[in-house]
Parts: structure tokens; C-alpha cells; sequence
């Protein structure tokens, strides 16, 4: 890559301000629930169909295992059950939720948005629902969304974000760029006010359509709508450029988290984790090294459920909240990246919220907040 993108401060990352002038209160993250699907893929079954050996997935990629949707089980599916376990982390009920937002790449339907079905779903009758589409960045995108929509209310209110994909229904099975990777699943988090000292700050945003072709579903939209054409070629499955996507992470990463500590007069050593999308493991343990970040700080969830693209984040933030190392007023840089092409950068502090994990072969699983 040639180091041309456009720069990542272009949005900006003031606060939404009321019209009187009002402070409005921090919004930050009450609970989190993740889900995933019962099945899983070995790399011994990935390997018979895209003609590579189990060894040659985990040397490349550092992904062992990915979870696969039922045939009958939906994004909406996923998502709603994600919901369930963030709200009743969080202590709320459904009809307390003011916006549903949800972020996917994997729909139900071109149409409605996903989150209707889900608002449908969970009974959160209450919620404003809306999708937002920003492939593996989207939870983020979406969290902006909630953030400047909860500060620009008056009173107590309440949003769900939750990021799922059903990519395991949109696969090429023998292709390795994308099969070895690419899997199901669903996380949520719950925002709302806040103490002042914690929660979300500086977001900031970027995306570059120029790079849009890196990473796609070519066909079934209404620039080349299903045929037998399209079916016939193939092109309702994901399309990737591994080279190309791997330079603009690689490339991305490092300017993301630059740009977020200068602008917030920090040092690396200021951020207690650095909480990331999920692309592949072995990638993301190598920019981290070259960062200079400390492996303690830097989760890494993909190994044991493979790229589940806009639920990868929040998965990954749950995880460290359940399992270490976050506690109560860390400091979290959150950084993503995705198709379009998108990225974007947050700064977190954590509120001890508890979560609610659904493990695929067990009952409900609930840590308290820390």
C-alpha cells in the first residue's frame, strides 16, 4: 500500500452539545452479552474443503476453531439472544430501551434493517430501531450512533449495540482467503448514563470507498441483483483480497493508534488495554509487537472463534472484561477496521459493566462487574 489514505481525525470527536448548553452525562457501557452458535468448524474440516492442511490455517492465521449458525438460525437470531443477555446484565428491562441499533454485513433481508427483526424479537417495543452498515468497524460506527443519540436526549435513556454476522451463509467453502477466517456470532453491549470520569470519548471515524472492491459480496444488491447468472459464478459469496486488506491493516493499525494518543496527549503506557477488531490472530499479534504493545494489553479473541466481523470488537471487549484484564476505571483504546474501506478509534473508560456470555455448549454464564 502506498500510504495515501485520507487521515482518520475526519470526523470529529466533540461531545454532542444540547441546545441550552447543558452538560448532558458521560454514556458509557452498563452491560454486554455475546452469543455463539452451538456448531464449530475445526481447521481439520476447513482444510478437506479448501485443499490446505490444518497446520497451514494455524500458521497463517492463528484461528483454531469458528462457529457456524444453524440453517435455520438468522443474523436476527444471534443478535436478539446477544441482546437478551446485555440488558439483563445491565439490570433493565426491555421496555426501558430507547434505540436499537444494530451493525451487521450479514442481514436477515436486504430489507427490512435487522434490527427490526430483533427489536421484534426481544419485545423492545420502545426502541427506535436502525442498522448500520460498516462491515467489520460497524459495532463502533454504531456505538457513535448510540453515543450522540443518548447525549442528545434529555433524562435517563438507554441503547443497545449490538454487532452479529451470519457469515458462515454467505461462504465459499473451498475458498481459503475467506473460508479459514470468516465465522458466526453476536455481542452486545447496553449504553447509558454514566459517572463522569467514565466512559466513551474521542471517537473518530474514517472510510475510503476508493477501496471498496478490497472486500465484498459482488452480487444480490441492486448493482448486479440475484440471476442465474450470478448464482451460477458464484458472486452471492464473499469476495476478498487477503494481500490487500493485510496491507491496509498493517498500515491503518499503527496511524489509528497514533493518532488517538497525540491527540489526546497520551503514551502508549497510559492505555491499561487496547481492544481491537479481530481480523486474524497471528496479523494482529504482529502489528502488536511492532507497536510496542505489552501482549497482556492486547486481547486477542479470534484464535477460539475466527473473524465474526462486526461482533468482533464487543466480543472481544466482553471477553476482557469476564476473563481479565479489565477492571473499573482501565483505560481502553478501541480501534477497528473493516470493508469500504472503514476505520475508526474510541477511547473507553471501563465501568465495571458485568456481562452475560451464552457459551455455545453450556448454560448462561454471568460475571460480576469489576
Amino acid at each position: 500500500m502506498t500510504g495515501t489514505f485520507p487521515s482518520p481525525t475526519s470526523s470529529p470527536a466533540a461531545s454532542p452539545a444540547a441546545a441550552d448548553g447543558a452538560e448532558r452525562p458521560r454514556v458509557g457501557v452498563l452491560g454486554m452479552g455475546t452469543y455463539l452458535p452451538t456448531r464449530w468448524r475445526s481447521n481439520d474440516e476447513v482444510a478437506r474443503a479448501t485443499g490446505v492442511s490444518p497446520g497451514w490455517i494455524a500458521e497463517r492465521t492463528g484461528v483454531h476453531k469458528r462457529h457456524t449458525a444453524a440453517p435455520d438460525e438468522a443474523a436476527s437470531d444471534m443478535a436478539a439472544a446477544a441482546v437478551r443477555s446485555a440488558v439483563a446484565a445491565a439490570g433493565l428491562d426491555m421496555d426501558q430501551l430507547d434505540l436499537l441499533v444494530l451493525a451487521t454485513s450479514t442481514p436477515d433481508e436486504l430489507g427490512p434493517a435487522t434490527a427490526c427483526r430483533v427489536q421484534a424479537l426481544t419485545k423492545a417495543r420502545n426502541a427506535v430501531a436502525l442498522d448500520v452498515s460498516a462491515a467489520c468497524s460497524g459495532w463502533l460506527f454504531a456505538a457513535r450512533v448510540a453515543r450522540d443519540y443518548l447525549g442528545a436526549q434529555a433524562g435517563p435513556r438507554h441503547a443497545v449495540v449490538v454487532g452479529v454476522e451470519a457469515y458462515s451463509k454467505f461462504l465459499d467453502p473451498a475458498d481459503r482467503a475467506t473460508a479459514v477466517l470468516f465465522a458466526d456470532g453476536a455481542a452486545a453491549s447496553v449504553l447509558g448514563p454514566v459517572p463522569a470520569e467514565e466512559g466513551f470519548t474521542d471517537f473518530q471515524l474514517g472510510s475510503d470507498g476508493a477501496l471498496a472492491d478490497h472486500v465484498l459480496i459482488p452480487a444480490g444488491g441492486s448493482r448486479a441483483p440475484a440471476s442465474v447468472g450470478t448464482l451460477a459464478e458464484g458472486r452471492h459469496t464473499i469476495r476478498m483480497d487477503g494481500r490487500a486488506v493485510r496491507d491496509f491493516i498493517v498500515e491503518m493499525f499503527p496511524v489509528v493508534v497514533s493518532d488517538s494518543l497525540v491527540r489526546n496527549g497520551l503514551r502508549l503506557d497510559d492505555i491499561d488495554s487496547f481492544v481491537t477488531h479481530q481480523p486474524n490472530p497471528r496479523m494482529l499479534r504482529s502489528v502488536g509487537t511492532a507497536l510496542g504493545i505489552p501482549p497482556g494489553r492486547l486481547p486477542i479473541v479470534a484464535d477460539e472463534v475466527g473473524n465474526i466481523g462486526a461482533a468482533s470488537t464487543p466480543y472481544a471487549l466482553a471477553a476482557a472484561a469476564v476473563d481479565g484484564p479489565l477492571r473499573r476505571g482501565d483505560r481502553i483504546l478501541l480501534a477497528t477496521f473493516g470493508a469500504g474501506m472503514t476505520w475508526g478509534s474510541a477511547l473507553l473508560t471501563w465501568s465495571g459493566a458485568p456481562v452475560i456470555r451464552t457459551a455455545p455448549t453450556a448454560e448462561p454464564k454471568e460475571r460480576s462487574a469489576r
